[in-house]
């Protein structure tokens, strides 16, 4: 079966994740990819901005700080996002699938307090 046999009926709120993550990778990390990869240029600003769309903290609960939202959708924004700017696609997925999820599924109240909100954002 090829993935054209797939019917995956994404839901309005995944659609929408998608087609962010697809605006935010080509108004912000398009430009400027090849000389940051380059110069080996980190793109704080850029990160900052990921934050701020919720995309660091996806499946993080939004009690602490982040989007809470499907696994699926995670997928689909880091789909995006590495198409465009890898090296930002592989800083996405450690903040989510080894950082923030480290410290939502192991962390003390006090521990996700500290780093797992501002982490999420």
């Amino acid at each position: 079966m090829s993935t054209a046999d797939l019917n995956l009926n994404l839901t309005d709120e995944q659609l929408l994740v998608k087609q962010t993550a697809r605006e935010f990778a080509e108004s912000y990390l398009e430009p400027g990819v090849i000389e940051r990869d380059d110069k080996s240029i980190t793109p704080l600003s850029e990160i900052k901005e990921m934050g701020k769309l919720g995309f660091l903290g996806m499946m993080v609960p939004e009690e602490w700080n982040g989007s809470g939202m499907d696994t699926f959708s995670y997928v689909l924004a880091m789909e995006e996002i590495s198409k465009v700017d890898a090296s930002v696609s592989v800083i996405m997925s450690v903040c989510n699938s080894l950082l923030a999820w480290g410290f939502e599924k192991f962390g003390t109240e006090a521990q996700k307090q500290k780093y797992l909100v501002p982490l999420a954002s």
